[in-house]
């Protein structure tokens, strides 16, 4: 299965202070995500939600997509600000979490403890400014134990390292999208993830469960690029052809007239004759 490295400017998004503390190639050896599109996700892992209680992962996966994120709480920097850019997308998306499909966040700290995961939820729905009781059953804040971690993160392609003398995580950035039956159709790099990329990448995952006709009418027209990310217009080869085409054709009939005024005079004179 082809894996795809996350991309240089997305790297450099990794924690500063481990970034201090490592030679630059061997941080880049060690962390990274790589897109591991079509694995199935491990859904019998159990995990403990911001109540307390333990689940599975498969638990949030019904008839709808997930968006699935690995961050840890207490981050101080790139955790909050790619949470933040999803946030911020997830407000203008049209779609709507626990109507239309369900957000997974996992600490990658296994000494994170519900209670701080519970703290972020309520700090992730009060910026979303959604108070509705559906949107708030559609985000689930995990923690783990670090066995139950280092299998996601890997089957995910998810790589980090922890630096004992800053006292924090060294990773990259990137939310990923999930079928109903658990497969990893989708990865959006960085700290933004646009809101037309990731409802194609919804709607996509969801077989047209959800979205609109115009949302199938788009897929028709758009097509994901892995390595980017991102969804590109995807009959714009098709027009590129269409269009050389359509030029060489011009040229052809062209040089035909140009032939046939050279061959009429002479046939004429040949009469003549």
């Amino acid at each position: 299965m082809k894996k795809f490295l996350i991309t240089a400017s997305a790297l450099l998004l990794t924690t500063a202070a481990y970034a201090q503390n490592m030679d630059p190639q061997e941080l880049a050896a060690r962390v990274g995500i790589d897109q591991n599109l079509g694995s199935q996700l491990p859904m019998d892992l159990q995990f403990v939600d911001e109540t307390g209680e333990t689940v599975r992962l498969g638990d949030y996966f019904t008839d709808r997509p997930v968006i699935l994120s690995l961050v840890y709480y207490e981050c101080p920097m790139l955790c909050g600000v790619s949470t933040e850019g999803l946030i911020s997308n997830l407000r203008i998306l049209g779609l709507d979490p626990g109507h239309d499909f369900q957000i997974v966040t996992v600490s990658i700290d296994a000494t994170e403890s519900h209670e701080i995961a519970a703290g972020k939820k309520i700090e992730y729905l009060a910026r979303l400014g959604r108070t509705d009781q559906a949107v708030a059953d559609g985000w689930h804040t995990l923690t783990g134990d670090q066995a139950a971690i280092d299998e996601l993160a890997e089957v995910v392609g998810f790589r980090y390292v922890y630096d004992e003398i800053a006292d924090e995580y060294a990773h990259g950035a990137a939310i990923m999208v999930a079928t109903p039956d658990g497969e990893l159709s989708r990865y959006y790099y960085g700290i933004e993830y646009p809101a037309r990329d990731l409802r194609l990448g919804l709607v996509e995952a969801s077989n047209g469960a959800i979205g609109t006709l115009v949302d199938q009418v788009k897929l028709l027209c758009y097509r994901y690029d892995p390595v980017s990310g991102k969804y590109g217009f995807a009959i714009w080869a098709a027009l590129r052809t269409a269009g050389v085409l359509t030029v060489l054709m011009l040229f052809g009939f062209i040089g035909l007239s140009l032939r046939r005024e050279r061959v009429e005079p002479e046939a004429l004179a040949g009469g003549a004759k």
